[in-house]
């Protein structure tokens, strides 16, 4: 029987416990907003508003990333989430570490019928994709958080019990020196899938869970093959069942073997079993060894409402989606960048409370996409009736002629920036903008998000507005959370130099229009012929004052 190897496990950071100044005290701190859980959602939310210049308390029960014992996890970290990251300040750390890609192939057997190239219609300073372990992006935003200096960081600190308010929350932790009570004006959960404050509180998140089930090996091998995301509908190396095979950092490779529904998942995870399907589908005489083998099974939830009260859920904690097309994490890294902007204004006294609203109508909409997309994919790796088995065996044989048939095998419907429904606050629906590559007037480069970077404000590209425009709305940028840059044209405002890309990506505006681009990235609506006063009922509205 061949013997396989395993590569020494991931040493992971760890962080201090501090006892907390609470311990001991008679009096109840407030903390204007506490996020519980390190995970990715949480620490983007802390550090979005730690760059905002806004204080935030974050609580989490261990004091490292990841998860003791596993490798992978989440891997695929979409556009906007790699925009996001530029903003935040890690992209280039991910960038390095992690494993650039935008092609995927899709195979029935060993024929290919179907493959994308995400790049085709990308503008963006960041790659459509980049691979790597979810440890990795956790570790450099908690590194992040700590330069930024403004987030209260707090390991092995246990949420016990949470008491909503009128006016806030009460929150009981428990730590290694002892319990103590604190109250926040805003609680954020970003605990996870089995978040123990849903519990607590009674919320039901509509859970399912899946037959399906699957095998994580992650592993490295000797054979050369190209940094693209391969997926087999029906392998022959599998018995006949999908297979979905990544590169990531540090030159291991994620596959994940489709598995049959009344398997021991015990048995599909020891080395020799696993090894035996790796050995299959790599041939004989390739080396390999494993970093880390894991079963898993798929399960979904969603939140009737991300938003109770002073108590907002973000990431797993408010929805879980099946993991194809990347979009779970890469969808809790949007919710937290959603949420921080709107967080930070209220906190600073910028907005009212009712922006917090237009947290669940934007992203409970976007989890009920991703929820849908995932569930198609699911259906089709994993038939439940012989109509649906006939369905797919047609598709896969007409795919390798016919467009129409392409479309429906591309199992992975990759995660991409969701669009928001219209609504008061945002009349014309929201899309996101990429980050495209721009230049000032002098020549010196520039990006959106740089634009965006610093403070909290909502960007108005005026498109070569004339000099009395810019002058008339001078006294109404500044009374608002806006900034005013000009896109060509002799306006006095700060500008940047014409853009085609810019245009085209924005609708091609007229002349004169002007762009409101909100501090997500995300444009608010188009003035084809701005004023003072339309301009300031623009910022009002995407602030969802009433």
């Amino acid at each position: 029987m061949e013997r396989y190897k395993f590569a020494p496990a991931y040493e992971l950071p760890s962080w201090p416990f501090v006892a907390p100044p609470e311990l001991g005290s008679d009096s109840v701190a407030r903390h204007p907003i506490v996020i519980v859980g390190a995970g990715p959602a949480g620490l983007t939310l802390a550090c979005d508003l730690a760059r905002r210049g806004v204080r935030a308390l974050l609580l989490d029960e261990d004091d490292t990333v990841g998860v003791r014992g596993a490798s992978s996890r989440g891997i695929c970290y979409a556009q906007k989430s790699l925009e996001i990251f530029a903003r935040l300040g890690i992209y280039e750390r991910v960038a390095e570490k992690g494993i650039t890609w935008s092609f995927g192939r899709t195979f029935s057997d060993q024929q290919e019928v179907y493959n994308f190239n995400l790049k085709t219609d990308s503008v963006s300073a960041q790659p459509p994709f980049i691979n790597l372990q979810q440890f990795y992006i956790e570790w450099f935003l908690v590194e992040r958080i700590i330069e930024l200096g403004l987030t209260d960081l707090r390991w092995k600190n246990r949420v016990v019990d949470v008491t909503p308010l009128a006016d806030g929350v009460r929150i009981e932790v428990e730590t290694p020196a002892g319990r103590y009570t604190i109250e926040a004006d805003h609680l954020i959960d970003a605990t996870g899938a089995n978040s123990p404050i849903r519990t607590r509180l009674g919320i039901d998140a509509h859970p399912s869970r899946s037959t399906d089930r699957w095998c994580i090996s992650d592993v490295r091998f000797k054979k050369p093959l190209p940094t693209e995301r391969w997926t087999w509908v029906d392998a022959p190396f599998n018995e006949g069942r999908a297979v979905w095979q990544h590169l990531m950092g540090d030159g291991v490779w994620r596959i994940d073997y489709q598995m049959p529904e009344d398997c021991d998942t015990a048995h599909i995870s020891r080395p020799e079993v696993a090894g035996a399907r790796l050995r299959e589908q790599l041939g004989p005489g390739v080396e390999f060894e494993f970093v880390w083998i894991g079963p898993y099974g798929y399960r979904d939830h969603l939140l009737d409402n991300f938003r109770h009260g002073r108590i907002l859920f973000i990431g797993d904690s408010a929805h879980v989606v099946s993991p194809f097309g990347a979009r779970g994490g890469n969808s809790g890294i949007q919710d937290a960048a959603n949420l921080g902007w709107k967080l930070a204004l209220v906190a600073q006294g910028l907005a009212g409370d009712a922006l917090l609203d237009t947290y669940d109508a934007e992203r409970r909409p976007a989890a009920i996409e991703n929820l849908r997309v995932t569930s198609r994919s699911a259906r089709f790796l994993a038939p439940r009736t012989p109509a649906e088995h006939t369905l797919r065996r047609a598709v896969v044989a007409l795919a390798s002629r016919h467009a129409f048939a392409r479309a429906l095998v591309n199992t992975g419907r990759m995660s991409v920036a969701n669009d928001y429904p219209a609504a008061p606050h945002l009349p014309e629906g929201g899309r996101s903008v990429q980050n495209l590559p721009l230049r000032h007037l002098d020549g010196t480069p520039t990006t959106l998000m740089e634009l965006l970077a610093d403070g909290t404000l909502c960007l108005g590209l005026w498109f070569a507005p004339t000099r009395a425009q810019a002058e008339a709305a001078a006294d109404v940028a500044a009374s608002l959370p806006l900034r005013l840059v000009a896109v060509g044209g002799d306006s006095g405002l700060p500008a940047l130099q014409p853009d085609e890309a810019l245009a085209r990506h924005l609708g091609n505006p007229t002349p004169g229009s002007l762009c409101l681009v909100r501090p997500d990235a995300y444009r608010a609506t188009l003035l084809d012929k701005p004023t003072p006063a339309s301009i300031s009922a623009a910022v009002h509205a995407a602030l969802a004052h009433r």
